[in-house]
């Protein structure tokens, strides 16, 4: 399954963060990785989801070529790993229902639907421990 991690590539990118900073930089990547995953299906509620889960290293593998912190995870992950969730609030879904239209358009250079993706980001996901 695809997801996002703090990997290499993200540690070298984000040197100066502590470990709190990368993981909230991996978590604002998996959102808008969510962002894609939407615009595949527009019947999908215009929220993003992000679960985070501790697992060991030999479970993932870094996938550079899709981003910094873009991984492969090999196994299942059990529910007794989940750490916490993270999603929209619903004050977000305009933002993000835009965003998701947008996020082909902003990865290819677009100015314009660049700035209503971060609009998007400028939501944050709201928490919920495990």
């Amino acid at each position: 399954m695809a997801g996002c991690a703090v990997t290499l590539q993200l540690r070298e990118w984000f040197a100066a963060g502590d470990s709190e900073e990368l993981e909230y930089a991996a978590l604002g990547e998996a959102a808008r990785a969510g962002l894609h995953l939407l615009d595949l299906d527009p019947l999908a509620p215009r929220r993003r989801v992000v679960v985070a889960a501790e697992v060991p290293a030999d479970w993932v593998v870094p996938e550079p070529d899709r981003g910094r912190s873009a991984v492969r995870v090999d196994h299942a992950v059990p529910v007794a790993r989940v750490v916490s969730g993270h999603l929209d609030d619903t004050a977000a879904e305009v933002a993000v229902a835009a965003a998701a239209d947008a996020v082909v358009a902003a990865e290819l250079g677009s100015d314009d639907a660049q700035f209503v993706v971060d609009e998007a980001d400028g939501h944050e996901l709201m928490w919920y421990p495990a």
